[in-house]
């Protein structure tokens, strides 16, 4: 992924939108919906650098849920 389409803000809201129905979607494999949550939920649960200050955990949520977006349309083409 280049960048540039990372700071899109046509990108997160294509991503904002598109998450909540992927990981509902019966079409998704399991697996994929896992390789989502499971580390979101473990980089928010586990000990951080930055105690009480949940910046980076947003972020890195955010970078997840655009890598499981483009993971899922890419190996799914007919849930675009």
């Amino acid at each position: 992924m280049k960048w540039r389409k990372i700071w899109s803000v046509r990108r997160w809201i294509h991503v904002f939108k598109r998450v909540p129905g992927l990981l509902f979607s019966p079409r998704v494999p399991w697996m994929d919906k896992l390789l989502l949550l499971v580390p979101a939920v473990l980089y928010w649960v586990l000990p951080d650098v930055l105690p009480f200050i949940p910046v980076d955990d947003m972020a890195v949520t955010l970078l997840l849920m655009n890598w499981f977006v483009d993971r899922v349309e890419r190996r799914n083409p007919s849930l675009r």
